[in-house]
């Protein structure tokens, strides 16, 4: 929710400016200019709130329109310093940081369900597994009405987020529109304490090949990834499978907990340092306990920070192969500092290595900012460090897969389909399409497979959307077409975990990793004797 219009005095913003300001006086801009700890410096400070001062009067009182003063120090001043530092400090307002909180603790009070805006209403992306909102029979695509009888069609999204949200045990009325149905559908649904897993989805993929989808590292990932692999029966696994992929992040800790499993005791997790921060170096304490499942951590561009942490540590020590894409390459640490009224700072003081001592992070002097986040390039010249056994692997610029294997991208048609909207990037909720089929009742059991009624379906809904598409369109591209409806039925009518078994029946990346795995095996076994080798021989690893 935006501020509202202010003609307030700048002394709050200015306030909270100064102390941010003073923050980065005193820790020092990482990758900005060095800041001069000494009175000179805190002089230079002084004179720049100043000026800042007399720039942010000039503009309250001389600008064509009403200045919000919290928007424009909230919204810009501060972002803008920040970001003349580095891509990933940052200021969160106070509803930023408390959606923030959320997500590192990994629970909320409400309904349980992610909503997102869609021509001027709020429609439901996915309810929760086990959720209120799933219980109550809530589905991708249908469209929020009324929350207690307001009628949400003038509110933005954040305002019917917030209205769904409350205290445990309060009910919440909630109307809804569904395609197919004539009149609103009415539920109540009692809200409860929401709770967001770390990991997402585990199963067995194949007879002895475990399966486990980590979605992001919060206050519970190392927890839920332990109970994921008890439910697996790790033990007697053959080979396990850890999705890091769009993986972006999160605790640092959690991270270490992670790797801490299946990395040997006392085995470096990770070390960061910085201009004002000593090194610091993070060690498995409890370590695997004798469990060697062999390890396939599948990575791509959108895994960052704590997932970078995970996969450099286990091919650092041979621990698994990675396979997938290039990640991300976010190697910088953020240290967290409450402010003032509900806000913080995340500042960078440091940046992370690998075991090997590899720096993640990738550069981003010479990129603009758009380029850093949406072009990501591999580093020119990148380092070359050695794991356990003796094998290059490369720094500068995320984690490169032992295996590199790309995701198919999409063809003409297929991407035609998507900006139409036909069907959704999974798991982003429901296409119109798959809406516009279930809206006609067809009867469904989990052995549904699409046949060619539907794609006749499918055809009709086209025409009437005025997509232009021809029969060798639809007749090359027939299983995919299956395999996307599939997957939104499932998701829709069976809820995420189900929608994400579909999804697994055609990824590459996953099936390259189960291939992958009697060689990770073989390389775990391998690095091992090489380093009891060099123990045996009085060499320091």
């Amino acid at each position: 929710m935006e501020p509202e219009q202010s003609q307030k005095s700048p002394a709050r913003g200015l306030f909270l400016l100064f102390v941010i300001l003073g923050a980065s006086a005193l820790l020092g801009g990482l990758y900005g200019p060095p800041i001069r700890a000494t009175a000179a410096g805190s002089d230079d400070v002084q004179d720049s709130v100043k000026s800042f001062t007399r720039v942010l009067s000039v503009v309250e009182h001389n600008y064509a329109d009403p200045v919000d003063v919290d928007k424009s120090i909230y919204d810009g001043a501060i972002p803008g310093m920040l970001h003349v530092l580095d891509p990933h400090s940052n200021f969160f307002d106070p509803q930023q940081y408390a959606l923030f909180r959320e997500e590192q603790e990994g629970k909320y009070y409400g309904v349980g369900m992610t909503v997102a805006p869609r021509e001027n209403q709020t429609v439901v992306l996915a309810p929760f597994m086990n959720s209120p909102a799933a219980k109550a029979g809530i589905r991708p695509g249908d469209t929020i009405m009324q929350v207690d009888g307001k009628n949400c069609t003038s509110l933005t999204t954040t305002q019917v987020a917030d209205m769904l949200k409350g205290a445990k045990g309060t009910a919440v009325h909630i109307s809804l529109g569904r395609e197919g149905w004539d009149k609103p559908i009415e539920v109540t649904v009692v809200r409860d304490e929401i709770p967001r897993p770390g990991v997402e989805f585990s199963e067995m993929v194949k007879p002895g090949i475990g399966y486990v989808r980590v979605s992001t590292f919060n206050e519970t990932t190392d927890s839920d990834l332990t109970d994921a692999l008890k439910h697996l029966d790790f033990a007697k696994l053959d080979g396990l499978i850890i999705d890091l992929r769009n993986n972006g992040g999160g605790l640092l800790n959690q991270a270490v907990g992670m790797a801490d499993l299946f990395l040997d005791k006392n085995e470096i997790v990770v070390s960061h340092r910085g201009r004002s921060s000593p090194e610091r170096r993070y060690y498995a304490v409890r370590g695997n306990q004798g469990i060697e499942v062999p390890l396939i951590v599948l990575v791509n561009g959108q895994s960052a920070s704590a997932s970078e942490i995970v996969s450099g540590a286990i091919q650092d020590h041979d621990r698994g192969l990675i396979v997938g894409e290039i990640s991300f390459g976010k190697g910088l640490v953020q240290t967290q500092f409450p402010l003032s009224e509900d806000t913080a700072l995340l500042l960078t003081t440091a940046r992370y290595y690998t075991p090997s001592g590899r720096l993640i992070q990738r550069d981003y002097k010479n990129v603009t900012l758009y380029d850093y986040h949406y072009n990501p390039k591999p580093p020119q010249k990148p380092e070359v460090k050695l794991t356990d056994s003796g094998r290059q692997v490369f720094g500068g610029g995320g984690i490169t897969p032992d295996m590199m294997v790309s995701q198919p991208k999409p063809n003409d048609f297929e991407d035609l389909l998507f900006r139409h909207g036909i069907f959704y990037a999974f798991p982003s909720g429901v296409g119109d399409f798959v809406r516009f089929y279930l809206g006609s009742r067809p009867v469904i059991t989990k052995e549904f497979s699409p046949d060619d009624s539907v794609i006749a379906q499918l055809r009709k809904f086209l025409d009437q959307q005025h997509v232009k598409y021809s029969d060798q369109d639809l007749q090359t591209n027939d299983a995919w077409l299956k395999w996307e409806i599939k997957r939104e039925v499932f998701t829709t009518l069976y809820g995420l975990n189900d929608g994400y078994k579909v999804a697994l029946e055609n990824d590459a990346q996953l099936d390259k990793g189960i291939e992958m795995i009697p060689q990770a095996k073989a390389l775990y076994a391998n690095a091992r004797k090489i380093v009891a080798q060099r123990q045996a021989d009085g060499i320091r690893p």
